[in-house]
């Protein structure tokens, strides 16, 4: 199945190299492009990508203010957010927005398809380390006891959460819990209902704002 991405960044040159990187993938094709926030909006009701590669700093309406847009739209596609920063508040402010992901603009072409392929399957597409460096200088902690009070997750559903939060992939989460990889994807998903989170990343914001996991509780 062939990938339809979108390219969402103000200038004409980093989207041109984008395209030239991803069009000469086999399972890759870039359908559209955008210089604005508000023409990526624009361009993803129209054109319906899987992905859309959305540029942090545009004109008009930024990044983040186009990915909320998508997000309260109820838009299907995924934002992998663009970046020059390996870390800074814009980030994490475009993970709480509803991004699935951030690559770095100097990412080789291996990593940049990798990260396209990776957000299109589904997956959170943030290294556990650059997460836990995130949370710990963005996350107010509240309690534990405040955060699962009113939560409508079973047992096993949060300890799923905790796995997704620590960013391990369903294989990882089913070998830690000994489930079978069917069934953590079935809980992911009851999880995502439950919570009314758009993919996995938002499960991560949500475990550690809502203090059901720390950053202590994230190795490496």
């Amino acid at each position: 199945m062939t990938i339809r991405v979108l390219i969402a960044d103000d200038q004409h040159l980093v989207r041109e190299g984008l395209q030239m990187m991803l069009d000469a993938e086999a399972d890759i094709e870039v359908v559209g492009m955008a210089g604005t926030g508000t023409e990526a909006v624009a361009a993803v009701g129209r054109d319906h990508p899987d992905v859309v590669l959305m540029d942090i700093r545009m004109p008009e309406v930024d990044g983040i203010e186009a990915t909320e847009r998508l997000a309260a739209a109820g838009s299907e596609t995924k934002v992998l957010v663009l970046t020059t920063f390996d870390l800074d508040e814009y980030v994490y402010r475009a993970m709480r927005a509803g991004a699935s992901g951030f690559v770095l603009k100097d990412a080789t072409r291996e990593q940049l398809t990798a990260a396209v392929r990776s957000v299109a399957r589904g997956d959170a597409l943030v290294a556990p380390t650059v997460l836990r460096r995130l949370v710990e200088t963005f996350c107010r902690t509240p309690p534990p006891a405040m955060a699962l009070a009113d939560s409508s997750l079973t047992d096993r559903e949060v300890d799923v959460l905790r796995c997704v939060a620590r960013g391990l992939s369903n294989a990882e989460i089913a070998r830690e819990l000994f489930l079978a990889e069917a069934t953590v994807k079935g809980y992911v998903a009851r999880i995502l209902a439950k919570l009314g989170l758009r993919d996995r990343l938002q499960v991560v914001v949500h475990a550690y704002e809502n203090g059901i996991v720390t950053p202590g509780d994230l190795q490496g």
